[in-house]
């Protein structure tokens, strides 16, 4: 296994920078003390630029190689870690656990940002490559938004950025694996938001009433049956409901108005387009049939993460050379929504999957990153960098 020996020797250091991200979790763009943290770490490093405020409250750091470049070679490259947590109780006991009621890192990011500074540093430190690495450190990921901001402030062409690259941890994956395929890899999410106005009244007399629980609930059905019946089988496609409000408890009154709110998730745009179509239809159906009148709302959160060919070549070289040639897996797509997609869309990129062993899942109270996935999060870096810039 190609485990950078100035790896093993930082990995202290490097853990402690995740455990300390983990006791201190922060939400969306309202990330001040993880982006003064991780900017304070890259000054230390001597990156040769620090810049702080891209996307609110993003941090980049340009670090360059000292071997020249040939002609027909990528010259930037970037690199993407996620800061941002979940507004999560966490259930796991551990001396560093949050001290932030209600917020926890739930999904890795202490850890993918820990990685990524433990590259920076050795990359600052060796530059054994040509071009530039750039080390990009996201706000919001959890929300949806944190890389469009970071776009639209010019992330991409302010640094002249030709290819990038993301990493996520898994649990499942085993420790030292990683799983890495072509094409599609995480969904397109969309949010529905729906607000039925009904007829409010008593429920001993429903024929005076358009009951909005009833429609909702008319809805969930019908809306399922899009995927059951005008999706090809072989496709993926997602609608779910996470939240649906009506009346008051104990009162018996036949509400006035009901809410639901939930996600769309496509992998092709040409299924993306075709439920998007249905829905709107199936609403406006369910509308005239039962005299409500319904309001419909998408809005998108994900684009299709999808990982471009030379990039997957890349980027699964790179993660034999660390892991091993049995250990890098070609694994399915999953559902899952990732705004690294805008990113990919803005550039060439690819994807990967770093194993988290055997933990909770993603988003659980229980969950906790493997400090034991660092050596090699951290070894995978900057291996794609050495590779991908190389003379």
């Amino acid at each position: 296994m190609a485990i950078h020996n100035s790896v093993a020797d930082l990995l202290p250091e490097i853990v402690a920078w995740r455990r300390d991200i983990h006791a201190h979790p922060e939400l969306g763009f309202d990330i001040p003390r993880t982006s003064a943290f991780v900017a304070e770490r890259l000054r230390e490093f001597c990156c040769d630029e620090v810049v702080t405020g891209l996307g609110k409250t993003g941090v980049v750091g340009v670090i360059k190689g000292n071997r020249g470049v040939s002609d027909g070679n990528p010259k930037v490259i970037g690199l993407r870690a996620d800061m941002d947590a979940l507004p999560i109780d966490e259930a796991t006991d551990l001396p560093y656990a949050s001290k932030n009621k209600g917020l926890m890192h739930a999904c890795g990011h202490d850890g993918h940002t820990a990685m990524l500074l433990g590259a920076a540093r050795h990359l600052a430190e060796t530059r054994n490559f040509a071009g530039t690495a750039i080390m990009i450190f996201q706000p919001a990921e959890e929300i949806g938004r944190g890389a469009v901001a970071m776009l639209e402030d010019g992330l991409m062409e302010g640094f002249g950025i030709e290819q990038i690259y993301g990493m996520h941890n898994r649990p499942g994956l085993p420790i030292g694996a990683f799983g890495i395929r072509q094409g599609p890899v995480m969904a397109a999410t969309d949010g529905i938001e729906i607000r039925i106005e009904g007829r409010g009244g008593h429920p001993g007399r429903p024929h005076e009433c358009i009951d909005p629980i009833l429609v909702g609930a008319q809805l969930v059905t019908a809306l399922q049956q899009i995927l059951a019946q005008n999706v090809d089988p072989v496709e993926s496609a997602g609608i779910s409901f996470h939240q649906f409000q009506a009346g008051q408890r104990l009162v018996p009154v036949v509400p006035q108005t009901a809410e639901l709110v939930g996600t769309m998730r496509t992998l092709k745009p040409e299924v993306r387009t075709l439920v998007k179509k249905r829905l709107g239809e199936v609403v406006a159906g369910t509308a005239q049939i039962t005299g409500a009148n319904i309001d419909f709302t998408l809005q998108s959160f994900d684009a299709i993460l999808f990982n471009h060919a030379l990039q997957t070549e890349l980027a699964t070289g790179a993660a034999k050379e660390v892991a091993g040639e049995n250990n890098v897996l070609e694994t399915p797509p999953v559902m899952g929504g990732e705004d690294f997609s805008f990113m990919a869309q803005a550039r060439p990129g690819a994807f990967v999957w770093c194993g988290n062993g055997d933990s909770a899942g993603l988003h659980h109270p229980a969950y906790n990153f493997n400090d034991e996935a660092i050596p090699y999060g951290t070894s995978y870096w900057i291996k794609l960098v050495e590779n991908t810039l190389a003379t």
